[in-house]
């Protein structure tokens, strides 16, 4: 492999960071924030009579419709035209009565169709983000015919809404879609459905605010083989969902609950009553911030602003060798493999690189593994008394108090060593840091009867310790 993987398969790993949401008229942070999509797609689908080859297919009644290609679908028109007719209206209702906010996903070439629509929106105070210019499939479009759509999409957007968009979601999205999304100013983009909690990623132009969407708290299972055959099992769904966020925020660790809605669907009267049942029961409850994605966005750059790091993933090699190739002792192989490996997100982190690092280690030949346990110096040997130890190295001894021995103990040292190295063939290796001299003999003198290949493993555990203890002081260590 020889780019970056450009996936992040660690998140924030075992310890998410406490949202702290807005809970007002509440004594302390909320225990869960929850969110509210609709979707207005309708008007914006795939039709002959918008210019595509090929009718709609996705998400309606006929669950397994196929695009009828050069004809007009008129059942498939009509369902979607339900979801404009009748469906916002009742789900409009649903939030308004309760004061709730809500985001819509605005498909542009649909708000144009509905201006009664999009005045209601407005009027509800309802944050309209963009859904792009059409609601096609982009997994085959280049990025230039994409960004032409994104163009549009916003001037279309502005001049319908009068105002452009904070956020966006294509929704059938390709590869290009969240870098072609960053070369724009936008509060958040949704694009991703890979966390509980909002989180910023790196792009090739820049950082971008991901809030991530969902496709399980949604109703277009309704619409999707093995997915909600009543309101009831939509209901229950939600619900769990709800109930197991809000646990975890009793305990500390709150999240975000994505709720997505479409007006063909939810917007019917059988599986509406179901969504107003679940209104209901968050309204029932206490410590609980309904909000817009744009009010998430805005909380989260303020309460976590993107900060620079140190990322390994993105340093060119010679870059990342310098910086790390004397983690392991006088033996840049390590880093230089690791690195020619692939290196992802995932190893941004000092437990992360550690494990990259430790894998071309264990991997490494019998005799290259003996070379770096060789390239060890000494404990309290000739070359610290000769300060000629890396600043590494000297900085470890130093802090466990081996620069200044007595001469009983640099004695006993002195012999340890010898009869160690003459024994395996290397020198003793212990991760000093926060051990004492007493600490570091007693170790020494029972190690030293260890047979042969118990002690080499041993000792290659040891490198990887004090490794992983460079990595820290170079990348940060994190908690337990």
């Amino acid at each position: 492999m020889t780019t970056p993987y450009p996936r992040d398969m660690r998140g924030y790993g075992r310890h998410t960071p406490d949202p702290r949401w807005p809970n007002p008229g509440g004594s302390g942070p909320a225990r869960i924030c929850v969110q509210f999509v609709v979707n207005y797609e309708e008007g914006g689908e795939n039709a002959v009579i918008h210019g595509d080859k090929a009718s709609e297919a996705f998400l309606s009644e006929i669950v397994g419709a196929a695009p009828w290609v050069g004809q007009r679908h008129m059942n498939m028109e009509s369902i979607y035209e339900y979801g404009a007719r009748a469906g916002f209206w009742r789900l409009h209702r649903l939030f308004t009565e309760r004061s709730l906010p809500v985001t819509v996903y605005g498909v542009a070439s649909a708000l144009e169709r509905s201006p009664e629509q999009v005045a209601a929106m407005q009027e509800a105070g309802w944050e309209i983000a963009s859904h792009g210019l059409k609601w096609i499939d982009y997994r085959d479009h280049t990025a230039d015919a994409e960004r032409t759509d994104m163009d549009e999409a916003l001037a279309l957007h502005e001049a319908v809404t009068g105002e452009r968009p904070l956020g966006w979601y294509t929704g059938r999205s390709s590869e290009h879609t969240l870098e072609l999304a960053a070369e724009r100013d936008f509060l958040y983009v949704s694009d991703a459905y890979a966390d509980d909690l909002p989180y910023w990623q790196e792009t090739r132009t820049k950082p971008i605010l991901v809030l991530p969407y969902t496709l399980d708290t949604n109703d277009m299972r309704f619409a999707t083989p093995q997915g909600f055959n009543t309101g009831e099992q939509f209901y229950t769904y939600l619900k769990d969902a709800f109930d197991a966020l809000y646990e975890e925020g009793e305990r500390g660790a709150a999240k975000m609950l994505n709720i997505g809605l479409h007006c063909r669907l939810v917007g019917r009267p059988g599986r509406s009553a179901a969504l107003a049942r679940f209104l209901d029961y968050v309204g029932s409850k206490p410590d609980v911030w309904v909000a817009t994605r744009a009010d998430i966005a805005r909380h989260w750059r303020t309460a976590f602003p993107h900060r620079e790091t140190i990322r390994p993933s993105r340093m060119e090699r010679a870059v990342f060798t310098q910086m790390f190739g004397g983690v392991f002792e006088h033996s840049p192989f390590v880093a230089a493999r690791a690195f020619d490996r692939g290196l992802g997100p995932a190893h941004d982190t000092a437990a992360g690189l550690s494990a990259a690092l430790n894998v071309q280690f264990r991997r490494a030949s019998r005799e290259e593994r003996l070379g770096v346990l060789k390239a060890h110096p000494d404990l309290a040997g000739r070359l610290a008394l000769a300060s000629g130890l890396t600043a590494e190295s000297a900085a470890e001894q130093a802090s466990a108090g081996l620069d200044q021995l007595t001469p009983d103990e640099l004695a006993r040292f002195t012999d340890l060593n010898a009869r160690y190295t003459a024994r395996f063939g290397f020198p003793f290796i212990i991760a000093v840091r926060g051990l004492s001299k007493a600490d570091i003999l007693a170790a020494f003198e029972a190690r030293i009867e260890n047979d042969a290949e118990t002690e080499f493993r041993t000792a290659a555990a040891q490198v990887e310790r004090i490794a992983r203890l460079r990595l820290d002081a170079i990348l940060g260590s994190e908690p337990a």
